[in-house]
């Protein structure tokens, strides 16, 4: 698969074929920093150059190897994306219960959507990465689903409203970053932010994949492309469910169709020889707003397999089964 042309005003990521910085947070399980550094080298040596981190993945975990494995290649050729919203403080004996990063963490976490916290937060990324300069910041995690706000996230994001969004609008004009969006996982709070400000990136994820993609094709889509706003498709594997892990988004539940719907996906591309991975990754891809795909990997092998399944030929007849099947949407696009 071609990677995009970069033809907009508003900064896209150097390749649609990315890799998300969870497992290099030690998101899930424990993660050895020779497995997440081989996934990292596996996943350049493939031509990807997109790279997505947070402060949170790991409490500034996945930051710190992603900025030790970047720090001596030349700037200019890859894209970083980090996030905002929550600021790290010192704390050996934090631990979160139930909590998605293993290991030991070493930090705390308060949220802080203000022009301060903003600041701080991206030269506290910076310090941590070891950068000069970040291409893309995300507003992060403000959104109904996240079990902190719920309810409230509105206060958190009229907090980001006159805070983080002007303070990244001037970070922006200073050069200190090229651009800057929402990295949600529930469509409201993207849909409320083209409403009220200038963003101009979404990272949306577990929002758009080929198991869900009905609402976001048919309301942040559309209203993205009015904007000349681009989506970066985060969990397009569903944390790992389409890639044969017994484990779908990040809630550690299943709903109601998705075993069946994984099962009748298999059977079509057992028929077409189609890996479901590579499947579901082009399927991704495939919208014209979407500027980047983020899957996630923690060793070579993944990584390498992710990367490889954007350049693979997929038949035509293979997408026409899955909409006669009804298996996605009859509008949704797919890989010409």
């Amino acid at each position: 698969m071609k990677e995009k042309e970069n033809q907009h005003k508003r900064y896209r990521p150097l390749t649609v074929s990315g890799l998300g910085g969870v497992a290099a947070g030690n998101g899930f399980h424990e993660n050895p920093d020779t497995a997440v550094n081989e996934a990292l080298e596996a996943a350049w040596n493939s031509g990807v150059r997109y790279f997505d981190t947070s402060p949170w993945y790991g409490l500034g975990l996945s930051e710190r190897r992603l900025g030790h494995f970047l720090r001596n290649r030349k700037r200019e050729e890859y894209t970083l994306s980090t996030k905002v919203g929550r600021l790290l403080t010192p704390d050996e004996d934090f631990k979160l219960e139930n909590g998605l990063w293993k290991g030991r963490l070493n930090f705390s976490y308060r949220y802080d959507y203000s022009a301060e916290g903003t600041r701080k937060s991206i030269e506290d990324s910076l310090q941590r990465l070891g950068l000069p300069y970040l291409d893309i910041v995300y507003i992060h995690d403000l959104s109904p689903d996240n079990q902190d706000m719920k309810e409230n996230w509105t206060v958190y994001f009229d907090q980001a409203l006159k805070g983080a969004i002007p303070e990244l609008t001037r970070m922006r004009e200073e050069g200190i970053i090229k651009a800057w969006g929402f990295g949600v996982n529930t469509l409201e709070p993207a849909l409320k932010a083209i409403e009220q400000a200038d963003p101009d990136i979404f990272l949306s994820a577990t929002q758009y994949s080929i198991i869900k993609h009905e609402e976001a094709l048919r309301t942040l889509f559309p209203a993205c492309e009015k904007r000349n706003i681009s989506i970066v498709v985060g969990a397009p594997l569903n944390a790992g469910f389409l890639a044969g892990v017994e484990r779908y988004d990040y809630s550690g539940t299943f709903p109601a169709g998705v075993m069946e719907k994984r099962k009748r996906l298999l059977g079509i591309c057992s028929i077409h020889g189609v890996d479901l991975r590579t499947a579901a990754l082009q399927f991704s891809a495939a919208p014209a707003v979407v500027s980047a795909v983020i899957p996630g990997a923690w060793n070579p092998k993944q990584a390498a397999a992710n990367a490889a399944s954007f350049k693979a030929e997929i038949p035509k007849a293979f997408w026409a089964a899955l909409k006669e099947g009804k298996l996605i949407a009859e509008d949704a696009p797919v890989p010409a």
